[in-house]
């Protein structure tokens, strides 16, 4: 029986003889259902229609993404840690061509998550990388569709990697939404993968926070300092974000915190 995947979001649910009724992701608030209504494919449609361009953006990164553009449209980021590989997002598109290259980098010796919007097909991306462990905030339980014992599941306010790579956990978009946090990124000055928790807006010289993104439905401003607070301790001087060329190539702590001063001001809060 195939996986079917959700043609809005991306996602992968698990095995069933005929499409899902529904996708709870899209039902969601932050999401939404395609106006044309509900529409599944096949990770085996996907592979005779698309195709993942691996891309390099500075030593030991790597961007991963599909086109033409599928789902939302993200791209995965393949991070080199001094003990393995580490797969930031994933996308719905694996096929042999992709396989070959991510093993030409040194395979993945785990996957992590920042939010459910980007999972893509990670189970099967663990299981092409000898299951390889994908790494969930616990709260996004009850948001995976396909359930998998490759899951490690962790609920403190960060967790460790090996290699010195870190998740932090800081809330706002979904309440587990995180940021990967790799220290010799970008020179040693620090990298942070801010996917939608901290998003990259096209000036590349700020991030926004967003409830939802293509609904255009804004956090409330003590959300978003307790985005910021869970980021300002750590040591970084550039941001990726999930959708191609959206990065801030230097100072990005200081962009940060003018992010909240302007993201205050524009809702009518003044310090």
């Amino acid at each position: 029986m195939p996986s079917f995947i959700c043609v809005t979001c991306g996602n992968q649910f698990a095995a069933t003889a005929q499409p899902p009724h529904h996708c709870p992701i899209c039902e969601d608030d932050r999401q939404y259902v395609n106006p044309s209504g509900q529409a599944w494919t096949t990770l085996d449609e996907l592979q005779t229609s698309h195709h993942n361009i691996v891309r390099a953006l500075e030593p030991g990164l790597w961007e991963i993404a599909t086109q033409p553009k599928f789902g939302i449209g993200q791209r995965a980021l393949l991070v080199r840690g001094q003990a393995g590989n580490v797969l930031w997002d994933c996308v719905s598109l694996i096929d042999q061509a992709t396989i070959e290259a991510v093993q030409a980098l040194g395979g993945l010796s785990a996957l992590a998550m920042s939010h459910p919007h980007l999972f893509g097909s990670m189970v099967d991306w663990s299981h092409a990388f000898g299951n390889a462990p994908i790494y969930l905030h616990a709260s996004f339980r009850e948001w995976v569709q396909r359930p998998d014992p490759t899951f490690r599941y962790w609920d403190a306010e960060s967790h460790a990697l090996a290699g010195g790579i870190g998740l932090q956990r800081c809330g706002g978009h979904f309440d587990g939404s995180s940021v990967l946090h790799w220290p010799d990124g970008a020179d040693g000055r620090g990298v942070l993968l801010s996917s939608d928790t901290l998003y990259v807006t096209p000036d590349r010289r700020h991030v926004t926070f967003m409830h939802s993104y293509p609904n255009f439905i804004p956090l409330d401003v003590p959300t978003v300092e307790r985005v910021v607070g869970a980021v300002m301790p750590l040591q970084f001087d550039r941001i990726y974000g999930h959708f191609d060329n959206l990065s801030i190539e230097t100072d990005a702590k200081a962009a940060v915190e003018r992010s909240l001063g302007r993201y205050k001001q524009a809702i009518g809060v003044r310090n």
